[in-house]
């Protein structure tokens, strides 16, 4: 029986899977939170105001909150992938020098 070992790059890949399931979860929890944020003055707004009232049909008020949302999200998820980049650029050379 042969005994197992790790690729070296088993490490990184291992590391690369765990940061992009944190900046999923954490963008998803953005845009769940930023969609109700963004849902509330866009229809209170469309009941109130006669503007909005006239001119935002349901499918304009969709685009709206979903616009919030896939927003929030990207912008979470690049920054968890942006920090732990510049985290593992500075802890790679950071040692050498």
């Amino acid at each position: 029986m042969k005994p197992v070992i790790a690729s070296p790059q088993e490490e990184k890949i291992s590391t690369s899977e765990s940061t992009i399931q944190k900046a999923v979860s954490s963008g998803f929890k953005t845009a769940i939170l930023t969609g109700a944020i963004a849902a509330v003055p866009t229809l209170v707004g469309c009941r109130v105001f006669p503007w909005a009232k006239h001119n935002l049909n349901h499918t304009a008020q969709a685009l709206i909150i979903s616009a919030a949302s896939i927003a929030g999200f990207f912008v979470t998820a690049d920054k968890i992938v942006l920090a732990n980049a510049r985290g593992n650029t500075i802890g790679k050379y950071g040692k050498s020098e």
